[in-house]
């Protein structure tokens, strides 16, 4: 314990006052909530975690919102990034102000690599004086945290010291979680004590039922797509404005930079199709994220199969300018390992793009018919690239594309939240 509270000691200034903005006209007697979440936009990393933010902050319009965004710390890290990374684990600002809304991101220790089950644990030490600080002033009655673990048993044991009911969503980790010993125990543990489990999918929903959940206990409310950011654009003068040629076939994967996302799997797989398509091109919009970047041993693979004319390396580009990106391809393509329930699907058909991607977590859910895309096999190469090519020649219907990403808004999910929330603060 003494470790945490010098980890704590090392960042934490002097609290700012807390912020009106989101808060102001809040109606009385409804819950205060705090948001706790590691993935959380921030402004050194402006793309982690958005659609945390995106579904918290619309609840924020109606409820009073402060977010702890704790970041992984430990002594030491500052060596890799000047020797090894410069990447690795930015410093992040202890207290922003977005949206007026304040986000802290306390340092919990986290040691790379091993003891991960000691992760819950520091996490909450690490934040409990914020915590405290924050039920003071301006003060919360319900702690809502996303992704089951290290985060929901961290605050399975912040609610047990600071006498606060909390629920938690799972998001795309679970699956993984699930299979070892230690963190399962302790997730279900966490996932049993809470007032709610919110899944953004069903098939996350089925696994936490496997880990003894009760099925009442366990709501499915699927993310939304923000409409102010996504539709179509003019395909030329979005392909003119990349570089892009204008008559060309182009594919597009959005998302981080890492082994998950799946970028090398389709890129393995531009040889072959590229002799049915010459003038295919391929999007990759994204940069490295905590998780890694792989943008050099991307860059080196498409070098090494002759392919590299054809792939372009976009880095991050933000939420409001994504739209541009989309509107210049032709087909969505995600070869991901595992999903919770990706936005991309919805910010891509939004945009009029068909989807190909892969039968893992939450993405058939999303992907829900040939008249949206195709979902095949992952690790069946063979599959995906007769998909691409499919989806290539189809004539797709975009106009029904683009009612069935508009019907998942975020309009639609947010009241169900409200109540949800509403409902726990009467009960406590």
């Amino acid at each position: 314990m003494a470790v945490s509270r010098s980890a704590h000691q090392q960042e934490e200034p002097a609290r700012p006052e807390p912020q009106s903005g989101a808060r102001a006209g809040v109606r009385a007697g409804r819950p205060r909530l705090l948001v706790f979440s590691r993935i959380f936009p921030n402004t050194v990393q402006p793309t982690f975690g958005v659609f945390v933010r995106e579904r918290m902050f619309r609840v924020g319009q109606q409820l009073p919102v402060v977010v702890v965004s704790p970041v992984a710390w430990f002594p030491g890290e500052g060596l890799i990034r000047r020797f090894i990374r410069p990447d690795y684990r930015p410093p992040v600002p202890y207290h922003e102000v977005q949206e007026g809304v304040d986000v802290y991101h306390p340092k919990f220790l986290c040691i790379p690599g091993v003891m991960k089950w000691t992760d819950g644990l520091f996490l909450a030490l690490s934040t409990l004086p914020l915590m405290r600080r924050l039920q003071r002033e301006p003060g919360f009655d319900i702690i809502d945290t996303h992704f089951v673990y290290p985060d929901g048993v961290a605050v399975w044991l912040l609610s047990k010291w600071l006498r606060r009911p909390y629920t938690i969503t799972l998001r795309g980790t679970i699956d993984r979680i699930s299979r070892t010993r230690l963190s399962r125990w302790l997730s279900a543990r966490a996932m049993r004590a809470a007032r709610r489990v919110f899944s953004v999918s069903d098939s996350l929903r089925q696994v936490a039922i496997g880990m003894g959940q009760s099925p009442e206990h366990v709501r499915v409310i699927p993310n939304g797509i923000n409409l102010d950011y996504f539709g179509p654009e003019d395909q030329a003068a979005c392909r003119r404005q990349l570089g892009l040629p204008e008559g060309a076939r182009v594919m597009i994967t959005v998302g981080t930079l890492n082994e998950r996302k799946g970028f090398h799997r389709v890129i393995e797989q531009l040889p072959a199709l590229l002799e049915a398509f010459p003038d295919l091109h391929y999007l990759c919009v994204g940069g490295g994220s905590p998780d890694g970047n792989d943008l050099e041993r991307l860059q080196q693979q498409a070098q090494s199969l002759g392919v590299a004319a054809h792939v372009h390396f976009t880095g991050a580009v933000p939420p409001e300018r994504l739209r541009y990106y989309y509107s210049a391809a032709d087909l969505f393509v995600l070869a991901t390992r595992f999903e919770g329930w990706a936005n991309v699907f919805l910010e891509a058909g939004a945009c009029g793009l068909p989807t190909v991607t892969t039968r893992v977590g939450g993405n058939a859910e999303v992907v829900n018919s040939d008249a949206v895309g195709r979902v095949v096999a992952f690790g069946d190469g063979d599959a995906l690239r007769r998909a691409i090519a499919e989806a290539l020649t189809v004539s797709w219907d975009r106009q029904a594309i683009l009612e069935h990403a508009r019907a998942q808004s975020w309009e639609e999910r947010i009241p169900i939240l409200l109540d949800e929330f509403t409902a726990i603060h009467k009960a406590h």
